[in-house]
């Protein structure tokens, strides 16, 4: 039989310009030829991304994509950063997580410290990592109690933070703590500050200790529970104004969450041609697998899911890139590609048997992976719930 093309088309003229084709089509050949050998080998046996493919997507300026130019990165917006994301995640999601490590430091930086440090942000030489989550503060960020108390010239902080991801190699750690001891039971969200630690690669220093998190998937890199102990920084590493942390916490939200749709996009994307490539390799009573019915639609239906999927983020990235507010849409393009990918990539596990339940397939990794997509930058019922209360209105408490 004709083998059609696998990879749906997604070149949509609405979208994708010459440009934009070219910096997907780059990530795209980055994936596959630098990223997919890595995770194949590594993540099987839980290994960790090496500092030759960070390199590697710092000299392309996969760190520096929304960056401005005067600053050293590529000057681009939300749209490329999720093009890139889609391309990175389809062959590793925790690569695609890397992109967040850069691509400017979230809120709060005076002019003169994103001129400073922004060039080497853009290198790769200055990535973060968030300590914000802590066990009863996931999605009601409001409850943090992770503390910080003024004594003279420093902030001492004492407290656990949950989910770090990349902390022990990160350059710099973004914490969230509550520098207000009077916790206002109505408006728990004021009072909590950001500030910006500095430390070493490799490790913590003094006055913070991590253990790590036993995790399922999302290989290549370490999540850590932290605790503080006294931990001292100067007045100075306050990130914006004391008492607003929150505000800086969730201004990226709606970039966030774009991104994580992106990668739970690539990740079903990877699933499906993985699917199409076995249909086309098993043979079962005289035939590929390819030419049964039902396993043709499952691929048909795979497809079209992912590529509603990926029509949403577009339109929601472009939004963005707009300075439109549009933190509903947002939520739905999140909930929408996440759900999806789990569905999908579940998918891909079945029509590969038996052989989709092992690690020498690459259909677990995708499942696996796909399946955090849900939780992170907000759970699927956080979605839900700021979808409903932006169309119904807030229930009664």
């Amino acid at each position: 039989m004709t083998h059609r093309p696998s990879q749906p088309r997604t070149d949509s003229p609405r979208y994708l310009t010459e440009d934009r084709l070219a910096i997907r089509d780059l990530a795209r050949e980055f994936a596959m030829t630098q990223v997919l050998p890595v995770a194949n080998e590594l993540d099987p046996v839980q290994g960790t991304i090496p500092d030759t493919l960070k390199k590697a997507m710092a000299e392309v300026g996969f760190f520096g994509i929304m960056i401005p130019e005067e600053h050293g990165g590529l000057g681009l917006g939300v749209f490329e950063y999720c093009l890139v994301a889609e391309e990175l995640s389809r062959a590793w999601m925790s690569v695609s997580g890397l992109l967040a490590r850069g691509n400017g430091m979230g809120g709060g930086f005076t002019a003169e410290q994103e001129a400073a440090l922004l060039p080497k942000v853009a290198r790769g030489e200055y990535l973060g990592a968030y300590a914000l989550s802590e066990a009863e503060a996931g999605s009601d960020v409001a409850n943090i109690s992770c503390r910080a108390t003024r004594d003279g010239d420093d902030w001492v902080i004492s407290g656990t933070k949950m989910w770090c991801t990349y902390a022990d190699e990160a350059d710099y750690l973004v914490l969230f703590a509550r520098t207000d001891p009077n916790k206002d039971p109505a408006k728990p969200h004021r009072g909590i500050s950001a500030f910006l630690i500095d430390k070493q690669r490799g490790g913590f220093p003094e006055g913070i200790s991590g253990t790590k998190i036993r995790k399922i998937g999302y290989f290549g890199w370490s999540t850590w529970e932290l605790s503080f102990d006294g931990f001292r920084v100067p007045a100075s590493a306050m990130l914006g104004e004391e008492g607003k942390g929150f505000y800086l916490a969730v201004s990226g939200l709606e970039v966030g969450r774009a991104h994580t749709a992106a990668r739970a996009i690539g990740l079903a994307r990877g699933a499906l041609e993985d699917s199409i490539a076995y249909l086309h390799t098993r043979r079962q009573f005289g035939h590929e697998l390819a030419d049964f019915q039902h396993l043709r639609f499952k691929i048909a239906t795979m497809a079209a899911d992912i590529e509603a999927a990926r029509q949403l983020m577009y339109a929601v990235a472009t939004d963005i890139d707009t300075g439109r507010r549009c933190s509903l849409e947002a939520s739905m393009c999140k909930l929408v590609a996440t759900e999806m990918a789990e569905r999908v990539t579940s998918e891909a596990v079945q029509i590969h048997g038996g052989a989709g339940y092992t690690t020498d397939f690459q259909v677990e990794r995708h499942w696996r992976d796909a399946r955090l997509t849900k939780i992170f930058e907000g759970t699927s019922e956080i979605q839900m719930r700021i979808i409903s209360d932006e169309l119904l209105g807030r229930a009664a408490e």
